[in-house]
């Protein structure tokens, strides 16, 4: 189905490899490509509650977009790559669903975009981030310059974007990029571990609030779309279900409905 990543599903948990470990799992055209594909999958799918993005191979979540594709464009096919780059991670930062990258490596340029676009980041203790796309004569075109400042504030991020320096993993994890650094054997079932208890909860109720989340940097009315989506909730079986197993002490069954 797809052309450069795997795919695996278990207990409705998506397992999303990027496959190029000979160039780190660099972004080409195909790997965009299948980002986008596989993000309107997740959303789709009933039985995949929640993913995961990592890399194959023990060196890169991905060092950044395959350069040679870069060459020979114009301004207006420069503006068409970014364009195609950012709608494709914004199905991924806007899904319905749970997305987590475990960042096993580098994720540098295109690669700390991708992670940046998920909803949260676990890394590994070899995990490496940054946009050097300056060293390019080039800024980031898929959202870095947005995301990052809004992630770790505007003068580290100004610091990474203009200097084109990498941080390690504690770095990452000192300035919030990262939620947890795990040795690297231990990244996917920490992962994992994180998503189950997150699947286990009310679904609708997840979904508002990665929207609510998410409009308090899109510049939009942050506050009134957490009151339209609290209030959406009251509409679901989950909220009474929810309101319900707490009264009467016992584990709630959330339906999604």
């Amino acid at each position: 189905m797809y052309k450069t990543i795997l795919t695996s599903l278990e207990k409705g948990i998506y397992l999303i490899t990027i496959n190029r470990p000979d160039k780190l799992n660099a972004i080409n055209k195909d790997v965009m490509q299948d980002i986008n594909d596989v993000a309107d999958e997740i959303e789709k799918k009933a039985e995949i509650k929640a993913a995961i993005i990592t890399g194959a191979g023990a060196k890169a979540f991905v060092a950044g977009a395959d350069i040679t594709e870069f060459n020979g464009l114009n301004h207006e096919q420069g503006m068409e790559l970014a364009r195609k780059g950012q709608n494709a991670f914004f199905k991924i930062e806007n899904n319905s669903k749970p997305i987590v990258a475990a960042v096993n490596g580098f994720a540098l340029g295109g690669g700390c975009e991708l992670a940046m676009a998920c909803h949260f980041r676990i890394a590994s203790e070899n995990a490496k981030f940054g946009q050097p796309e300056v060293n390019l004569g080039l800024i980031p075109g898929y959202g870095g310059t947005q995301r990052l400042t809004q992630l770790i504030g505007k003068g580290r991020a100004l610091e990474l974007l203009m200097t084109g320096n990498m941080i390690d993993a504690n770095t990452a994890l000192n300035y919030g990029l990262v939620n947890y650094v795990v040795p690297q054997e231990e990244l996917i079932s920490k992962t994992k571990s994180i998503i189950e208890i997150i699947i286990s909860k009310a679904p609708i109720a997840i979904a508002k609030c990665i929207t609510a989340a998410n409009a308090g940097y899109s510049g939009k009315e942050g506050f009134d779309i957490e009151i339209k989506g609290f209030g959406e909730c009251f509409k679901s079986d989950d909220m009474k279900e929810g309101s319900a197993a707490f009264l009467q002490k016992r584990k709630p069954l959330f339906t999604g409905k």
